[in-house]
């Protein structure tokens, strides 16, 4: 490869990479699977040794792949949470040996799993949790001390404590509780989690502490940052101490004096980790005492005392039996592929979603097929390609009717899905209902999916309107339920009535309308009877909306049945109003955009004073921005606003303006 050729490879790789460290830390949505973005980074890392002229400080391998975001309030970490070097192969971890013991240290290896969550730092003052922060780029992260303080695992007092304390930890999301999110999200017709390091970033950070209190998030503890009125030798040796004061540590750390026995270790690690009830994404090997460590310090990314080993995907073959077909809440006919048992990732698996029409069109999968299986994640079962079609057979055709009612199954304009749009279809009923009752909507504590399912089985309830018609003699008839739980339940139902118009709207289920729209139209109309008497060109004027988002309440509140639904509701109490508080006009027509840190003012609470004011708040500065309200360490926005001449205000000027 000549150097040109190179310097258009790198050029590529570092778009490439740079594009997917976005959507992987700073968006929780990640493209592709690890070992294909491992397989980017390793190809970029090996093009810049043998060209080393081509790096530079901004590429991918020089510095840790996530950004703070703007919803949260900025920790500059005093010592630097760095990354790790991967390696794919012994033979690397040998030449990781053999770089130590090259520079006249004789090492004592820790090995250890490493769990795939997300990093976090924890403070403590005289035994005291103070603050807690993400990683972001290794020197800046996020301060998430609220949502943090909900995580069981993490103690709020240490006792006989040292003066300070900072340790590192990974806070993930546990098998279970991944499956449950997904099925909540999956009945909902949301689109789910990809994996449980995903969805365990993406609760850390809400804004809303009680979202990620409700998410079941775990942590295990895996190192000492700074430590203050006490003094420590080795790795090992923090372990066991921060482990009696009362955190939960890294679940499996054994040391060894060479390469090839903690090569055993991740061998045997790597065997069990199918039956852990948490994801791993490879094993540690750490230098355990802290003066070698000294010795032999850090590149700009990694410790060169630590490497990280990375197991590959398992893949299976096995036959594709039939295709099922699920209906969701919106109508969406789901299929999902049924096979021949395998075992993955320490797992029986036997189902995978196969998404719609155009993802079967995509694979060309057929019912006897060989197909290839893996677990996204190691937890989601997939298809990832056929092998082998089955003699004589025959592409698959999406049905044409609904599975659930029998009626005919249609393409939407501009959809790649199935829908059955029968509003009295029982499957979408059933899925209605537990949406309506879910948290984020009506919130109605104890109907769940299994509740759901019994009282629409029994016939007691057809539309989210019966639920305000249930008896407690009704309710007796359920399996394992009491008068003490039946009457628990006729009282959240009753408690719902008195929800905001927002919650309301969002429970209705209506496509394209999410909690943050429902909010926006319940505050702009103020009344249910406004809302649906709306048109479209009405419901464009809100700021954020969209025309598929206007025809989307258009088409629900003209569908048939909805009238009714409405009427019910209303009837048997529930509120049809919106009770918030009123807007001023003070910053009518004006977009400003907010940037660094303000005195008193989180960024959050300076863009919903905007937004109450009649403004719009921004996240990107144009020659259309009114104002640029700008703190202590303003960055690229506040450099925009003065090359564009767009003018800059300070907190205290913000609040007369608002006065």
């Amino acid at each position: 490869m000549t150097l040109e050729q190179a310097q258009q490879r790198v050029l590529e790789l570092r778009r490439v990479i740079e594009y997917n460290n976005r959507l992987y830390y700073d968006q929780d949505a990640p493209e592709l699977e690890d070992f294909e973005y491992d397989a980017l980074n390793r190809e970029l890392k090996d093009l810049e040794a043998q060209f080393p002229q081509l790096v530079t400080p901004d590429s991918p391998t020089q510095h840790v792949g996530g950004t703070p975001s703007g919803k949260f309030a900025k920790v500059t970490h005093t010592v630097k949470m760095e990354s790790l070097q991967d390696a794919f192969s012994y033979e690397e971890l040998r030449d990781f040996d053999r770089r130590v013991r090259g520079e006249g240290v004789e090492p004592r290896y820790v090995v250890e799993v490493k769990i795939d969550g997300l990093s976090v730092s924890l403070e403590y003052e005289n035994g005291a949790f103070v603050r807690g922060s993400t990683r972001g780029d290794g020197v800046v992260g996020e301060d998430v001390t609220k949502n943090l303080a909900t995580i069981k695992d993490i103690p709020k007092k240490l006792l006989n404590a040292p003066e300070f304390l900072e340790v590192r930890g990974e806070v993930y999301m546990p098998h279970a509780a991944f499956e449950q999110l997904v099925e909540e999200q999956e009945l909902n017709d949301k689109q789910p989690f990809k994996n449980p390091r995903n969805a365990a970033a993406g609760s850390l950070r809400q804004k809303d502490s009680k979202i990620t209190a409700s998410r079941g998030l775990s942590i295990f503890v895996f190192n000492i940052q700074q430590i203050r009125g006490k003094e420590l030798h080795s790795h090992q040796e923090s372990l066991d101490y921060v482990k009696q004061l009362g955190f939960v540590v890294s679940p499996r750390y054994r040391s060894f004096d060479n390469i090839e026995d903690a090569i055993t270790e991740i061998e045997a690690i790597g065997q069990m980790r199918g039956t852990l009830p948490f994801d791993i994404d490879g094993a540690v090997i750490k230098v355990d005492d802290f003066a070698q460590r000294a010795m032999l310090g850090s590149t700009n990314k990694f410790p060169r005392w630590a490497i990280a080993f990375k197991y590959p995907p398992e893949e299976k073959e096995t036959e594709l039996q039939q295709i099922d077909i699920t209906v969701g809440r919106t109508g969406v006919l789901t299929p999902t592929a049924v096979f021949a048992p395998v075992q993955l990732a320490g797992t029986t698996v036997s189902r995978a979603i196969l998404h719609n029409e155009d993802f079967i069109r995509q694979l060309d999968v057929r019912i006897g097929d060989r197909i290839l299986v893996r677990k996204a994640g190691d937890i989601i079962p997939e298809v990832v390609a056929v092998t082998q079609h089955k003699e004589g057979s025959e592409p698959y055709q999406m049905p044409q009717v609904c599975p659930s009612c029998g009626a005919p199954a249609v393409h939407l304009e501009g959809e790649a899905a199935l829908r059955c749009v029968n509003p009295e279809c029982p499957a979408q009923a059933l899925r209605n209902i537990i949406h309506f009752a879910s948290r984020n909507a009506m919130d109605i504590d104890g109907l769940g999916k299994a509740v759901a399912a019994q009282l629409v089985s029994k016939g007691y309830v057809h539309s989210a309107a019966d639920l305000y018609d249930l008896t407690e003699n009704q309710l007796m008839t359920l399996e394992k339920f009491k008068e003490k739980s039946a009457r628990n339940l006729l009282n959240a139902i009753e408690a719902s009535k008195g929800n905001n118009l927002d919650k309301l709207l969002f429970s209705l289920g209506i496509r394209n309308i999410g909690e943050k729209a429902a909010a926006l139209i319940a505050e702009h109309f103020r009344s249910m009877q406004a809302v649906r008497e709306a048109g479209e060109e009405q419901l464009s004027e809100i700021d954020g909306f969209g025309a598929v988002m206007a025809q989307s309440v258009v088409a629900f509140f003209a569908k048939e049945g909805t009238d009714d639904l409405i009427h019910r509701l209303a009837d048997a109490g529930v509120n049809m109003e919106w009770h918030g508080e009123e807007k001023t006009d003070k910053l009518a027509g004006k977009t400003i955009v907010v940037t660094g840190t303000l005195p008193t003012l989180s960024r959050s609470e300076a863009e919903a004073l905007i937004t109450k004011n009649g403004g719009k708040a921004s996240g990107s500065v144009s020659k259309k921005t009114a104002y640029v309200l700008a703190g202590e360490a303003a960055g690229s926005k506040l450099t925009k606003a003065q090359q564009l001449g767009v003018p800059v205000i300070d907190e205290e000027t913000f609040l007369q303006m608002i006065q």
